[in-house]
């Protein structure tokens, strides 16, 4: 890979050479492992232009508005692909025959169901819990159900711990949720799809049939899609942190978890149904586009642009055809869902936000559709962590399986007090 180098020369020290590493696509790196021997490491807080690891399953190029599942556009997988087909994808780095799809999506059906004792796991939460801080309990604690396949140096049980924790996180989510408005859990049903299975166990009541429509099983199946991987994001990077020590699988699906349930990562389309409430109605919106073009007004338009995409969001295209035919379907009457229609035109025609590439992007129309199927935006967060947990399983098991992988270990600008002598407490001042 390094065909390059660059030299370097620190203090007058004499001048020494770091490789520079091409990939297949995106920026070269300087590999900067040998810095340390100078007395310098490199300071990146944020890691904005440092590259962690080496991977193979996603690339991003923000600038073209460009997301690939290895090698393949989102926007043909969306189209054509199912979210089962994607998990297969990304964990195994080709597109199964039709064979193993079959056999894929057989084993995640028959690993849906959890153990009773999980069920009782519940129990010990306050009714009013956030569903997030059960997911991260209950998940963690799955190591302590699956401790037969836990050796994290064998490729088949770290592929079993995938399929389970692909396979149950759906069924865990719906039970946070039932537990969460006091209804009877709903176990997993085999005859259905990996989405309808999920509305089916938020939605049905023993007390009658609950029948799935195929137009909002398909939308919820695009939502898992559409956030199953992204990259070196801020969860995937702990999962991968916390899997370099060795952690078991559980553990480190549970750190993502957490990661991801801090507002500046998983909550933003939460953020925007927020925005919407505070708008209220279509009538009040030009005063709301006032105050985000005004540079000294904090207000910022939730659900428009992306940090990493500076041009378009590849995801928003798909997302907003699925959250027009939801809309559609379901002929909802809800002021909110006026003022993000209103908002969406605004955005594709207003020059300010047309100049500035502020379109919507896929948090604004996974928001609206997840309000319009009936999911509370407490769950929005928990239905993003069960899209992501294939990503994080597929780069925690890329990680083990890479040669000479090493625990992580950053380092720091040191800011603090340098060597001190202790004072007895009698003669401090």
């Amino acid at each position: 890979m390094a065909d390059k180098k660059v030299t370097i020369t620190i203090d007058g020290q004499e001048p020494f050479e770091l490789p520079i590493l091409n990939g297949t696509a995106g920026n070269s790196v300087i590999d900067v492992r040998t810095l340390g021997a100078s007395g310098y490491f490199t300071y990146d807080p944020g890691f904005l232009a440092t590259a962690s690891c080496e991977s193979k399953i996603t690339f991003i190029d923000g600038g073209k508005g460009e997301l690939l599942h290895r090698g393949y556009p989102i926007e043909q997988l969306a189209d054509n692909s199912s979210y089962l087909e994607l998990c297969y994808l990304l964990l195994n780095g080709e597109l199964p025959s039709e064979n193993e799809m079959a056999e894929f999506t057989t084993t995640i059906t028959n690993h849906t169901m959890v153990h009773e004792k999980i069920a009782h796991f519940f129990q010990g939460f306050l009714v009013d819990a956030h569903p997030m801080a059960m997911l991260c309990g209950v998940v963690g604690a799955m190591s302590s159900f699956y401790h037969d396949d836990l050796d994290i140096n064998d490729p088949a049980q770290r592929h079993r711990s995938a399929y389970r924790l692909i396979a149950k996180l759906p069924t865990i989510a719906a039970m946070a949720y039932k537990y969460s408005i006091g209804q009877p859990f709903v176990y997993p049903r085999n005859d259905l799809s990996y989405s309808a299975n999920f509305l089916h166990m938020m939605f049905s009541v023993p007390a009658e049939n609950y029948k799935v429509s195929p137009v909002i099983a398909k939308a919820m199946d695009k939502i898992f899609m559409l956030h199953a991987d992204h990259e070196q994001n801020a969860s995937t990077s702990t999962v991968r942190l916390a899997g370099s020590s060795g952690a078991n699988p559980y553990a480190c699906i549970s750190a993502g978890i957490a990661s991801l349930w801090g507002p500046a990562h998983g909550g933003a389309n939460e953020a925007c149904l927020n925005m919407l409430e505070e708008i209220g109605s279509v009538d009040r919106i030009p005063e709301f586009i006032t105050k985000a073009k005004d540079k000294a007004d904090p207000f910022r338009l939730m659900g428009f642009g992306h940090r990493v995409y500076k041009n378009f969001d590849p995801r928003a295209n798909v997302m907003r055809e699925t959250c027009h035919a939801v809309l559609k379907e379901l002929n909802i009457k809800d002021p909110l869902l006026d003022v993000a229609m209103e908002l969406e035109k605004i955005a594709l025609e207003d020059q300010y936000f047309v100049e500035k590439k502020l379109y919507p992007n896929v948090d604004f129309y996974s928001g609206i559709i997840l309000k319009a199927i009936g999911i509370p935006t407490s769950m929005f967060t928990v239905i993003f962590a069960m899209s992501r947990t294939v990503g994080w399983i597929s780069h925690w098991d890329e990680m083990l399986s890479q040669a000479g992988h090493k625990i992580g270990r950053p380092r720091q600008l040191y800011t603090g007090e340098t060597s001190r002598d202790y004072v007895d407490i009698a003669k401090r001042k």
